[in-house]
């Protein structure tokens, strides 16, 4: 994971996501997810690009159920975009980098 990708946990997700100031790509994801493994470099080569307009974090669902419930997480990888507060865009599944970029509106 690059340093550029922050993980947090439960207790910090509000301040984290909900509160920041510019829009957040969150990666749920869990340590034994062959896909989660997939997606991975391809957050980090999203964040390398665009770390100084978007925030990018990764939450473990096993160590953060209720963060994933209060989402909707049922499969994973499943990448979503916040802004201000909000929940405005997810993808379920492995995709690329610039696929996800296309997808978010980052490119």
């Amino acid at each position: 994971m690059s340093s550029l990708v922050k993980e947090v946990s439960h207790t910090e997700f509000d301040a984290e996501v909900l509160g920041a100031d510019r829009p957040v790509v969150v990666d749920f994801w869990a340590p034994w997810c062959g896909p989660c493994r997939l997606v991975a470099p391809e957050i980090d080569k999203l964040a390398a690009k665009y770390s100084d307009s978007v925030k990018f974090v990764k939450v473990n669902v096993d160590e953060n159920r209720d963060v994933a419930i209060r989402y909707g997480v049922m499969s994973i990888p499943t990448i979503a975009k916040f802004e201000r507060g909000r929940l405005v865009g997810q993808v379920i599944g492995a995709r690329g980098a610039d696929a996800l970029a296309r997808e978010f509106g980052l490119a």
